[in-house]
């Protein structure tokens, strides 16, 4: 009986492990996270920048502030992936296949029929719609009930204003509409107007149901995953690794000139302190290669790194300083 009832537990840790794993969305071999918890999860948890290259719906003519989908380096991906944390999926477009209620088919080929895209549009429309609906009775609710408390104190603010001039000479000038807030209290809730066009409507960056996606394999070679076996990135990935295991934040390195830029903390708090360009430890470095690193890294004000990575997987950096002339 215990057994049992460990299996159990197992089976259900096992499924809630698969539940919370960070969808990673695979196009032409660019990594993309749509899920807002998943973005924060990314940086916060596993300490993983990646960059937002999506427009912000209220501004989407600027480029300097950006919004979901997050997009991830390949190596971000791969570590994701490797540590257990996400899993990588794409979009499948093929077509459904399922039984023809005819048992005799005219053309003598197994009966089958298609199911076009457009059910799972339709299904995630309808998702949304019931989405809006319990959103907009949600906020007349709230509505509803800030109508209230401002009503109460309307009114007991013109109580008191009819108890200090109760014994005073003059008629009472709110006389008239004195009593309009106290009997739209009674009838707030069935004379209360709230219009659709005036709810909040939240725009999701996820999808709201379940599409046909499909998992992708990250050993074997396909379009949506095109990294496996070449030399470059095998590299890339042990160097980046590497050096998140050492407790650095990585962005990619390209504006100078190099793989990686590597930071002692939160890119948000710090400035990098290294440019990390990776070299196969077979390759000779032309010196002209060199020298063009130091003094990059010295009009930075950064210290180049050269990454290297033997067979077993360990990677050697060489640190490169300009000190100019003496």
């Amino acid at each position: 009986m215990e057994a049992c009832e460990q299996e159990v537990d197992s089976e259900l840790c096992e499924a809630e492990s698969e539940r919370s794993k960070i969808l990673i969305h695979l196009l032409e071999g660019n990594a993309f996270v749509w899920n807002a918890e998943d973005a924060r999860k990314i940086r916060e948890k596993h300490g993983l920048m990646g960059k937002l290259v999506g427009a912000l719906v209220r501004k989407p003519m600027q480029n300097t502030r950006l919004g979901l989908p997050l997009e991830l380096l390949p190596e971000e991906t791969r570590l994701l992936v490797e540590i257990g944390a996400a899993t990588l999926v794409c979009r499948c477009f093929k077509e459904k296949k399922h039984a023809h209620p005819s048992n005799s088919p005219m053309d003598g080929t197994s009966p089958s029929s298609t199911v076009p895209e457009e059910e799972s549009s339709k299904a995630g429309a309808e998702v949304f719609q019931n989405f809006l609906k319990n959103s907009y009775k949600e906020q007349r609710r709230l509505a509803v009930e800030e109508k209230r408390r401002t009503l109460e104190s309307l009114s007991e603010t013109i109580m008191k204003f009819k108890n200090k001039r109760k014994h005073g000479e003059q008629e009472e000038p709110m006389e008239s509409s004195s009593h309009g807030p106290i009997n739209e209290l009674q009838n707030l809730e069935e004379t209360f107007n709230f219009p659709e066009e005036a709810m909040m409507v939240q725009i999701p960056t996820a999808q709201t149901s379940i599409q046909s996606i499909e998992e992708v394999d990250l050993c074997k070679a396909s379009p949506d995953w095109p990294y496996i076996g070449q030399k470059k990135h095998e590299l890339r990935f042990k160097v980046f690794r590497d050096l998140w295991q050492k407790g650095y934040y990585l962005t990619s390195g390209s504006k100078f000139g190099g793989d990686f830029l590597v930071y002692p903390g939160d890119p948000m708090r710090f400035h990098a302190h290294y440019i990390a360009i990776c070299f196969p430890q077979d390759e000779e470095i032309a010196l002209s290669d060199i020298i063009t690193a130091g003094r990059l890294g010295t009009n930075v004000k950064k210290t180049v790194l050269l990454c290297s990575s033997n067979q077993e997987g360990l990677v050697t950096y060489t640190s490169l300083q300009w000190s100019g002339m003496q």
